[in-house]
């Protein structure tokens, strides 16, 4: 059974056995003073407006029965799985793999690299860790999906124009159809989130879709 979610360009019609809720990167590290997003120079305060939306979708589709997937992006203690491209990048004592207030960081099992408490993983929730900005590239996050029969993805996270926009692109390619919550995700440019979003939806939803939190969890009730 199908269901209209309100959303730009137009309305879509999904399944929500078919549909998973997809939350990206909502770390301490990006998220939090101390972490990687504010050693990049960023106002990690900017990312807070997203927790609000992002926390009413995820209760809704668990009370829904929706399949929950988390992703964590950060790296292997030995840093043998980040490019150098990606390692050597402002000052040596912020860099990934630096010690800082959480741990080291964006490194995996530090404690930057966990959930924020508001938007903990319940035990039986997938949770992938990535190395890169998207959450298809070196995971099994596609098999996941798969395995499940999933074809609609609700997707939230940060930020908009990087992880969140990397991921819906790889997603777009691999046949899903994806809703982006725009509320529920945010940037430390609001500019470059208010483009992410309309670069999704642009050209009859090149990408995507894109809703809001209030508009998803009306589709839901």
């Amino acid at each position: 059974m199908t269901v209209s979610v309100d959303a730009l360009p137009a309305p879509i019609n999904i399944d929500w056995s078919r549909t998973a809720l997809l939350i990206i990167d909502m770390q301490r590290d990006f998220l939090e003073p101390g972490g990687f997003g504010e050693t990049l120079g960023n106002n990690v305060s900017l990312l807070a407006a997203a927790v609000g939306p992002c926390r009413a979708v995820l209760d809704a589709a668990r009370a829904k029965g929706i399949l929950v997937v988390h992703t964590r992006e950060g790296h292997k203690t030995d840093l043998s799985d980040a490019p150098p491209a990606k390692l050597d990048r402002g000052d040596p004592a912020l860099r990934i793999g630096a010690p800082g207030p959480m741990g080291r960081i964006l490194v995996r099992g530090e404690p930057g690299h966990d959930i924020i408490p508001a938007l903990a993983p319940l035990p039986l929730e997938p949770v992938i860790d990535k190395p890169g900005k998207g959450a298809f590239f070196a995971t099994d996050l596609d098999h996941v999906l798969r395995n499940r029969g999933i074809e609609f993805l609700l997707v939230c996270g940060v930020t908009t124009e990087v992880c969140v926009h990397t991921t819906v692109r790889e997603a777009n390619d691999r046949g899903y159809r994806c809703i982006v919550v725009g509320d529920a995700c945010a940037s430390y440019f609001p500019e470059f989130h208010a483009v992410g979003l309309r670069m999704i939806a642009a050209q009859g939803g090149i990408f995507g879709w894109v809703s809001d939190s209030a508009k998803v969890t009306a589709a839901m009730a």
